[in-house]
């Protein structure tokens, strides 16, 4: 019995191939995607990148909320109202109405300079009238100055938390760059990941049509008698350890696949991906000087770390003149009419008959400032401890490029080993089966070599997948996968 249902199996197998292939040539062949499509559908599409893309827009609203204390302040204001008294012996009953009615402008300059200007309107009425004009209107006009001499009386420190705000929009656009060159690089590594699975995956489809063809061969030469049922058996295994590999290297296909739709789009991991491939490598061996000054020119996380210290700057500015004491002086010019309208009111205060001055000046200081001499000691610390972590990154930096430039250049060299190793398994492979085939070599033996024929190939596309890798990495500390792909960022 064990024969027929070895038998069965090989011919169900082979029918399953076959019709694979069938259904291979009858169904079209999805264009292929390149890299470049890849990286450009991520850009548009990809879930953290979108999400990015918001940071400069609150960054832009930060700078509005600074700007907006600097913006001119109109307000209104305006009463009416009535007082009534009743009869009380020989008083009489009497009301009195009155309304008011004042518009102003203010405007905080980054000099320290506060302006205003006023105007208000008065309107009383009495029954009976117990004054010469009734109803009286009151007009009045006001200018008032005042400037600060110590605290807050420079344009820089006026200015920081504007500066601070536009710095904070750089910082989001380099954080957005950074994502950006993030993306990519998981992009490269995905596609590569893909490519490396499909190869592998038919790398084991011809590892398992190859064991299907020994089996067959087996059987016949048992037949024959030149083989034994152990050559048989031996034939058989090796189908079935094929077919497991191919159903594995399916699994991982599919998954890579998965993954690289889910970088590169939203909701469409049942799009279908064309043919991918590994691209040549046609760039010279990287250069660490170069790369590593490309680094500090470009990279969005180390330029990111620069600003930063000058928004700590800014912040100790501020509190160092937080400790100054607090030193203002005013001045004011009203004129003002009464008349029986209002139009006249106010050409009564415009003839200045009428008018008022004054000049004050305010001063305050807290005993010992221990509050803001606290705060300017942080802001201190914190400026040196940011300088201190800058040049921590710069040296990280340089420690990663050593790294990624070794990387790269280890990796050409285990390609160029793989594929010679690859080569020359092919060829013990190929001898063993022309042994195989006169008689003097056994089945068992055919698989071993075609084992190490299997591993040999899989070892070279690994090799091809980590040198890829590794550029790509080299490529994200440089900062320079944007300029490779075209890519301009918003």
């Amino acid at each position: 019995m064990t024969i027929p249902f070895r038998l069965c199996s090989t011919v169900i197998l082979a029918a399953a191939l076959a019709s694979t292939r069938v259904l291979a040539q009858g169904t079209p062949t999805p264009p292929e995607l390149t890299l470049s499509a890849c990286v450009a559908r991520a850009l548009l599409k990809n879930f953290d990148l979108e999400i990015s893309r918001y940071n400069p827009q609150l960054a832009t609203e930060n700078i509005n909320l600074a700007q907006s204390g600097y913006d001119p302040l109109l307000t209104i204001s305006g009463s009416h109202g009535k007082n009534s008294t009743g009869a009380s012996g020989t008083s009489r009953a009497t009301s009195a109405t009155s309304s008011d009615l004042r518009v102003g402008v203010s405007q905080q300059l980054y000099s320290g300079t506060s302006l205003s200007a006023s105007s208000k309107l008065d309107r009383s009425a009495a029954n009976p009238a117990y004054t010469a004009i009734n109803p009286a209107y009151n007009a009045d006009l006001t200018l008032a100055v005042r400037q600060n001499l110590l605290n807050g009386a420079t344009i820089s420190v006026n200015q920081a938390s504007l500066r601070r705000a536009e710095i904070g929009l750089a910082r989001a656009n380099l954080e957005f760059k950074a994502q950006a060159l993030n993306v990519i690089q998981d992009t490269e590594g995905a596609y590569y990941n893909l490519t490396f699975a499909r190869e592998q995956l038919t790398v084991r489809n011809a590892s398992l049509a190859l064991a299907v063809r020994l089996y067959e061969e087996a059987k016949v030469r048992r037949d024959t008698g030149v083989a034994t049922d152990l050559d048989v058996l031996s034939a058989d295994v090796g189908v079935a350890n094929a077919r497991r590999n191919v159903i594995l290297a399916e699994q991982t296909a599919k998954d890579r696949q998965d993954a690289l739709l889910a970088l590169i789009g939203q909701f469409e991991l049942d799009g279908a991906v064309g043919t991918v491939r590994f691209s040549e490598v046609t760039e010279a061996t990287p250069i660490f000087a170069s790369s590593y000054q490309m680094a500090k020119q470009t990279q969005p996380d180390y330029l990111s770390s620069i600003e930063a210290i000058d928004q700590y700057k800014l912040d100790l500015l501020v509190a160092r003149d937080a400790t100054k004491a607090d030193l203002s002086v005013g001045a004011a010019l009203g004129l003002n009419g009464t008349n029986g309208s209002g139009t006249d009111a106010f050409g009564d205060a415009l003839d200045q008959q009428n008018h008022a001055w004054q000049v004050d000046f305010s001063f305050s200081y807290p005993w010992g400032q221990k509050a803001d001499k606290a705060r300017y000691r942080q802001s201190l610390a914190t400026l040196n401890r940011e300088q201190v972590r800058l040049r921590q990154i710069e040296q990280t930096i340089e420690v990663q490029v050593r790294s990624a430039v070794r990387s790269v250049e280890t990796n050409v060299e285990s390609v160029k080993l793989a594929t010679l190793a690859s080569n020359l398994s092919l060829k013990q492979y190929e001898l063993e089966k022309a042994r195989f085939d006169a008689g003097l070599s056994t089945s068992y033996r055919v698989l071993q070599a075609q084992t190490d024929l299997d591993t040999a190939r899989v070892n070279e596309l690994q090799a091809k997948v980590t040198l890829h890798t590794a550029l790509a990495a080299l490529h994200r500390i440089e900062g320079s996968s944007l300029q490779r792909y075209s890519v301009t960022l918003p």
